[in-house]
């Protein structure tokens, strides 16, 4: 991904509320919980293929207004709620800007084949040996 932190923090925008969780009266007073909202369409640190990509492959993280969005509670401050949550987006879109390599379809080996029938002859070997012949 070529944005870094201090870029795509410009393009954030954030919202905070109450959190619930671990905290004590701080919890009932303070305003913790950040939710981060990211535009991928007014974006400028990426170009049409990379935001089609990105769109694409984060599709289940859009809201209803078109935001890429990333909620965080886990802190008790609401800073480090803010580092997180971007950190997390920062993660999400290089995760979504990865290309997979095209899988090389393989086959087995006759070396393989082979050492896979010699120990399949073995286990049928000692089975047998392990019969009893009844006569009747």
């Amino acid at each position: 991904m070529n944005a870094n932190k201090a870029e795509l923090q410009k393009e954030v925008a954030y919202k905070t509320s109450r959190s619930g969780g671990k905290g004590g009266q701080n919890v009932n007073k303070v305003s913790t919980k950040v939710e981060l909202l990211f535009s991928v369409d007014d974006s400028s640190l990426f170009n049409e293929d990379e935001k089609q990509l990105i769109k694409g492959r984060l599709q289940s993280r859009f809201n209803k207004d078109g935001f890429v969005q990333v909620v965080c509670d886990e802190e008790r401050s609401q800073y480090l709620n803010k580092e997180k949550a971007l950190e997390k987006l920062i993660g999400l879109l290089t995760k979504a800007m990865q290309v997979d390599k095209p899988r090389k379809p393989t086959k087995v080996s006759r070396s393989v084949k082979a050492a896979r029938a010699e120990n399949k002859r073995q286990q049928s070997a000692k089975k047998e040996s392990r019969k009893r012949n009844y006569d009747y």
